[in-house]
């Protein structure tokens, strides 16, 4: 029974390794860029983010605004972003489709302007999640790589004690140095990896919804209703007249609160941003923080705290995040939501997500994740240098499969896997039937050979 759980995981590791070792690749490389991005941004875009335009001449935050959306028709602001010094303030303008940040500096004059899907950190981010393809299967692609990279750690650390493989023989070859080496850096780089991996698939396309979900349908556990449905404006504030008309049509709840709209909603009754800053200034909110635009006649103003914005100079503490709502026609608090009313599922993202992209604790945190994934580069190489050299001229030289009976401890840990990441558990079944058609072609071939003695 020993021999055949080491085989049958020996088997699937190398096949899983086989299959995934290109995305593993992808996701590793732009996971490093990505690490870094607010390094490489500060310089390569410092012009945008510390720069003036040399104009004399001071604008109000909502001149400035009316002035970027005329530069680029079709587009609304949706976002203000008031970062601390030195950093410049900055807007986010979206058409529906796309996104473009425009830059003020200390008189609001604009300073210049990105398109958002190609800045540095952008460029990573959707290498990583997504290859820079997007779109429904690749995100379960890039998913399935992460969830089948979990079972190759934990299968091989299973392989590397039941082997004893970390033991060096006393005559060593290449072949067995490179799988000890393998063996023997996986070992080590196992709990930080499936940590990280772990903390990854918190936003993933579908196990990301499916714990979405479960924080949002459960508030003690997750998210607070209050976040998840915003309070309203007070409409009595609307003349009569102008109340009548068709507000414009809001994304959605997640959209709203994230300022994801592509619509920002005005009137004439609606407060300005720099009468809005008057309110934050008395609640001594300090920056960076976003302050994102109602999307209807009913929506509020929103400002927002995050730990994990994905903008240069935006970030905070998990334990400072806050979100705020404001009347968008008085200007009064209305009420807001702490890290400490998250539940628990909600505070693992908050702290989760920051560890992922390396700066929850600073710079160690980048050196630990960067550490890790050059090691886990290294265990890659060396898992494929280890193949090529036991590999047989015109062959694949797979693992043998020394009987076609299934070991039941290796049954319980998939199903386990499965429960614990859906979308590999369905992803088994693809695998079985596989192995089912590379048996039953084995047998054939068996009995033809058979037949012809």
């Amino acid at each position: 029974m020993k021999d055949l759980l080491y085989s049958r995981f020996w088997r699937l590791h190398f096949f899983a390794a086989l299959f995934i070792t290109p995305l593993l690749l992808s996701l590793t490389l732009s996971g490093i860029g990505y690490l870094f991005f607010t390094d490489v941004e500060n310089r390569l875009y410092d012009d945008y983010f510390f720069g003036e335009s040399h104009k004399e001449e001071v604008l109000t935050i909502d001149e400035a605004v009316e002035k970027a959306e005329a530069a680029f028709a079709g587009y609304s602001t949706t976002k203000v972003i008031m970062l601390e010094e030195p950093y410049n303030t900055r807007l986010t303008l979206s058409n529906g489709k796309e996104q473009k940040y425009v830059f003020l500096d200390d008189h609001n004059q604009m300073v210049g302007s990105q398109d958002a899907n190609y800045t540095f950190s952008n460029i990573m981010r959707n290498t990583h999640s997504s290859l820079f393809i997007g779109g429904t299967f690749v995100n379960y692609l890039v998913e399935l790589a992460a969830c089948w990279t979990i079972f190759l750690l934990l299968s091989g650390l299973y392989m590397t004690f039941k082997g004893n493989l970390l033991k060096k023989p006393k005559a060593e070859n290449k072949r067995q140095k490179s799988k000890r080496l393998h063996a023997l850096v996986g070992t080590i780089i196992t709990i930080p990896m499936v940590l990280f991996i772990s903390t990854g698939l918190l936003w993933s396309a579908f196990q990301g919804s499916i714990l979405v979900n479960i924080a949002s349908e459960s508030p003690t556990f997750g998210y607070p209703l209050l976040q998840q449905k915003p309070p309203t404006s007070d409409v009595s504030e609307i003349p009569w007249a102008t109340r009548q008309l068709e507000a414009p049509i809001s994304e959605g709840e997640h959209a709203q609160h994230h300022g994801g709209g592509a619509v920002r909603y005005t009137n004439d009754s609606q407060i300005s941003i720099a009468d809005l800053e008057k309110e934050i200034n008395v609640m001594n909110i300090a920056k960076p923080y976003s302050i994102i635009y109602p999307s209807n006649e009913e929506g509020v103003y929103t400002v927002a705290k995050a730990s994990n914005s994905g903008v240069t100079g935006l970030d905070v503490k998990p334990s400072a995040e806050a979100t705020m709502y404001f009347d968008q026609y008085s200007g009064k608090f209305i009420d807001q939501v702490n890290y400490a009313d998250y539940g628990m599922l909600a505070k693992f993202f908050t702290w989760g997500i920051p560890l992922h992209e390396g700066h929850l604790f600073g710079w160690p945190n980048k050196i630990l994740n960067l550490v890790v994934c050059l090691a886990f580069l290294a265990v890659i190489m060396w898992g494929i240098r280890t193949w090529i050299l036991r590999r047989k001229k015109g062959e694949l030289s797979a693992p043998p499969q020394i009987s076609h009976k299934m070991s039941m401890p290796f049954i319980i840990f998939l199903v386990i896997l499965g429960i614990i990441m859906p979308l590999f558990g369905a992803s088994l079944i693809a695998v079985v039937l596989m192995e089912l058609i590379i048996i039953g072609w084995q047998t054939k071939k068996k009995l033809r050979a058979e037949e012809t003695k």
